[in-house]
């Protein structure tokens, strides 16, 4: 636990910084853009990037602590607190796997196999399978691959991750890499390398297999830094504000329509680093409550204890 904790100070501190730029090469094509510099107190140029999925949480999503749903709980009591917060009526559009790093310790599972379109939690398969075939230092184009990583993964930019999977060699090549990993192969599809197609599909087992091989493998601490941050920045900046899983949530975020996913880790005070991925498929629902549902889990997650 103690090792964990240390692992994941330093990673506070590089993601808090949220670095990530974007080449001109990049910058000059036709993408919806915002003018920032995110490079603050290193040499930098001020450059634009796409505008990314942005989304936030309403301000009144985790309420009393107090209330039925946050009673804290722990593995054994998750199932009905979960579906309280989902809807049995939608349950089957949700796909659910949370489990300890170390260990392996099944937290929570529902449809963990089924087949799910995972929109933006593809980049998590794009800049895996990059680390696995690149050096962090591999230059593409005037970029280093880890900057390049940072601003795909941390603002959600599509044409990052399109031309990243296109340059280790296709999604034939990405698949190879994550199968080398430890993935199974037939847990997911690959359309692209940002998540724009809905051909793209994944198991939320597929997710927490690279998630959790990433953590040990080339390129582990650049891959978790890349990862937006709860309350804290990138895509998750604005996302679980002053709760408990602010600061302790690193995942990744997706969003096409009727399309939310959330997949990371979770720096957890008691269980150590969890791996968790949730994918939701709801056209039925607004993203703003499919968002709401997820990060009340998400929460619930971070305020579990252990099971007397």
């Amino acid at each position: 636990m103690k090792k964990i904790r240390q692992w994941f100070t330093p990673l506070a501190i590089l993601a808090a910084t949220n670095l990530a730029w974007v080449p001109p090469s990049i910058a000059n094509e036709d993408y919806p853009t915002a003018s920032v510099d995110y490079f603050q107190g290193r040499e930098s140029i001020p450059l634009t990037i796409e505008s990314p999925e942005f989304e936030q949480s309403p301000q009144d999503n985790f309420g009393n602590y107090g209330s039925p749903i946050y009673q804290g709980g722990c593995p054994a009591t998750l199932d009905p607190i979960i579906h309280r917060i989902i809807g049995a009526n939608s349950l089957n559009r949700w796909g659910i796997l949370v489990q300890t790093l170390q260990g392996g310790q099944l937290i929570y599972s529902h449809n963990a196999d089924r087949s799910f379109i995972p929109a933006s939690n593809n980049k998590i398969f794009t800049t895996a399978a990059a680390l696995q075939r690149l050096s962090p230092n591999t230059m593409i184009g005037k970029v280093s691959l880890q900057d390049w990583i940072m601003v795909t993964n941390k603002r959600s930019h599509n044409g990052y991750a399109d031309r990243l999977m296109k340059y280790i060699g296709g999604t034939g090549a990405a698949k190879a890499a994550l199968a080398q990993l430890g993935v199974n192969p037939q847990s997911f599809r690959l359309a692209d390398g940002s998540g724009l197609s809905r051909a793209n599909t994944a198991t939320p087992r597929a997710l927490v297999e690279t998630l959790t091989a990433m953590y040990s493998s080339p390129g582990n601490e650049l891959f978790v830094a890349s990862l937006p941050v709860a309350g804290i920045n990138g895509t998750l900046g604005r996302r679980m504000r002053q709760t408990p899983a602010e600061g302790i949530v690193y995942a990744k975020t997706g969003t096409l329509t009727g399309v939310r996913a959330l997949s990371g880790y979770i720096n957890h005070p008691t269980y150590g680093v969890l791996v968790f991925s949730l994918l939701v498929n709801d056209s039925s629902k607004p993203g703003a409550t499919l968002v709401k549902q997820i990060d009340q889990v998400v929460l619930q997650l971070s305020m579990m204890n252990q099971c007397n």
